[in-house]
Formats: C-alpha cells, structure tokens, sequence
C-alpha cells in the first residue's frame, strides 16, 4: 500500500507538471550583472516555493524557481551553459517550461521574516506579494556578497514588505552575512515565522537560528534535479527527495 501511495503521488505530479511547453520571453531584465529575469507569456497555477524544469534545444533540463506564476517570471544566475543560452534569449524567444512541481511554502503567522541569500530571494518576492494580500506583515532581509549583487530590494518596497539589504563587504546596508542580520532580527521578538532560500550554509545558520528563538522556518532547498517528479533520485538529501517532498522543507 506505501508503494502504491508513492506511486499515485507520482503520477499525480506528472500530470500536474505535465509535458514541456514552448512559451515566448516577453522581457528580459539585468538584474545585476550575472543575473537576469526572464517573464515569460503564460501563467500557471502555483504556491510561492514552487518550481519549473526549463530547456532549451541542445541542453539538459534544469529546475528554476518560480519569482511569479502570473506571469511566469524566472530569475537566472549565469553558472554555467545552460543559464547562459538562458541570458542570450530576447523577446520573441522561446524557452520550454514543465511545471509547476514541488512542494512549496505555506504561509503562516501575521509576521513573518524572509530570508534570501542572492538569488535566492526570487520565490521569497512571489511569497511576500501573496502573504501581504492577506495581511500579513512581511520584512524581506535581502543578502549579498556586495552591493552590486544584491537583488529585489525595489521590488519588495513596491509590494510593501519592510527592507532590509545586508552585504558582506558593507558596500550596502548592514555588514554581514544573512543569518548574522537574520539574529538581530528575531531578537526583536516580533516575527511569527522564518522563510528561506540561498545557499545551503545559510539555511543551515537560519535553521539553528529558528530552534534558538522557537520559531518555525520554512527553508527552500536547491539541489540537481534531473526528473522533477521523484523518479531519479538525483536530488535526495538526508532521505528526502527535494523536487517531490520539497523543495521548501519545514522545521519546528
């Protein structure tokens, strides 16, 4: 019966992720100098947290997190070939999208923090737009390396979360790394709940941090996802196969 259940589930999100669809850029946006943004014509049903496998012709199929469902909104770091046929495209071109897949965040409390470390803070945006439509208080603690890196700030301002820019370097706002603001924070007392997503090393800080102050966090993953539906195994962590039972993961 477990094994059944397994593979209901499965299939369900197959189907739910259906087959890859041709979708035209409608706009392009240089966030930074290795980051762009991709808004794409189609929209989709889909919770902040979710993801997308993309491709391209010539090239693997690689997950993206969702920045927005409507319309489907991609932020890209260019890392490697296929994230830089990605910034090559231009309005008019096409990328083909299969998703939504994954589990994504549940929003709760009437104050919560998001957390992103550099690009990470593209499905925290898709987040706070749906959290603050409800009433909820949001501050966005957006992280970077230097000021040049830093990403979303305007655009969490413009849906009305509380900002707050930290810098390794101190080049922009606070010094310091993300779980380092992310302490003073919280020790204000006021936050309800805790959202992440960046690299690993940082959710693992903000983890920590939420079992300090007896919060619950809620941590957004990456991982190499070849599937999207549970079937390779590629991206299993600590027993926990990402694209199927994250890649938000819930703690406290």
């Amino acid at each position: 019966m477990a094994g059944e259940r397994i593979s209901q589930s499965i299939c369900g999100r197959w189907w739910a992720g259906g087959h890859p669809r041709a979708i035209r850029v409608i706009r392009v946006i240089r966030e930074s100098p290795r980051v762009h943004t991709l808004i794409l014509d189609a929209r989709i049903e889909a919770q902040p947290g979710q993801f997308v496998m993309a491709w391209l012709p010539g090239y693997e199929e690689k997950p993206f997190s969702l920045a927005e469902a409507d319309p489907v909104t991609l932020t890209v770091a260019r890392v490697g070939p296929f994230s830089t046929a990605l910034h090559a495209l231009q309005p008019g071109d096409r990328v083909w999208i299969r998703g939504p897949l994954g589990r994504g965040f549940t929003i709760e409390g009437q104050r919560i923090l998001l957390i992103g470390g550099g690009y990470g803070v593209a499905p925290l945006a898709f987040l706070a737009r749906e959290a603050i439509a409800r009433g909820v208080e949001v501050t966005a603690l957006t992280a970077a390396r230097r000021a040049e890196d830093v990403l979303y700030a305007d655009r969490f301002r413009d849906l009305g979360a509380s900002v707050v820019v930290a810098t390794e370097d101190g080049s922009a706002g606070e010094r310091g790394q993300a779980p380092e603001v992310a302490a003073r924070l919280l020790s204000s007392g006021v936050y309800d709940a805790l959202y992440g997503c960046g690299p690993e090393g940082m959710l693992e800080g903000l983890r920590a941090l939420a079992a300090t102050f007896g919060i619950p966090a809620q941590l957004s993953y990456e991982a190499y996802m070849r599937c999207g539906i549970g079937l390779c195994g590629s991206c299993e962590r600590e027993g926990v196969v990402l694209c199927l039972e994250g890649p938000v993961l819930r703690f406290g």
